[in-house]
């Protein structure tokens, strides 16, 4: 009988220090009638299911905007976005990137925080601060870079 093999991102990494993570960053235009509440539903349902799937990531909310970053392994991650494409709150998903290698994970005790707008650059800086990797600081360094585009407003600009 052989071994089954494990989902691509368990690997224990063949002399490397950190696991494989896969990660997606995507933004999506929330669909009428979501505020604030059906956000801390979103939020409440990935704390329910993000940590039995090995997912941790962050999602930010405003101007009736949602930007997320998921990661973990890559099979769990994928299955979780094709779910996302489905949910009836939010629309026009635009991926913004995709990886798999590596690395830490940029938001290791997080399954999943909801980041106010008013507080993603101090979220970021600290996340910048902390990050060993220099990918992770260097993706970092772009999320804040489009953040100096203009500033976010909160979810009751929605």
């Amino acid at each position: 009988m052989s071994t089954p093999l494990p989902a691509r991102g368990d690997e224990p990494g063949a002399g490397r220090t950190h696991p494989t993570l896969y990660n997606v960053v995507y933004c999506s235009r929330a669909t009428a009638g979501v505020d604030a509440r059906a956000v801390d539903e979103i939020i409440a349902t990935a704390r329910r299911h993000n940590p039995k799937n090995g997912i941790t990531g962050m999602l930010v909310f405003g101007s009736g905007v949602f930007m997320q970053w998921l990661e973990g392994p890559y099979d769990n991650v994928t299955a979780l976005m094709a779910l996302l494409r489905t949910d009836t709150r939010h629309e026009n998903i635009v991926q913004l990137s995709e990886s798999e290698e590596a690395r830490e994970r940029l938001f290791p005790d997080w399954d999943m925080e909801l980041v106010g707008s008013e507080h993603i650059r101090e979220v970021l800086l600290d996340a910048r601060d902390s990050a060993t990797d220099p990918k992770n600081a260097q993706a970092l360094d772009l999320m804040l870079a489009e953040l100096d585009t203009g500033p976010l407003e909160g979810p009751d600009a929605a």
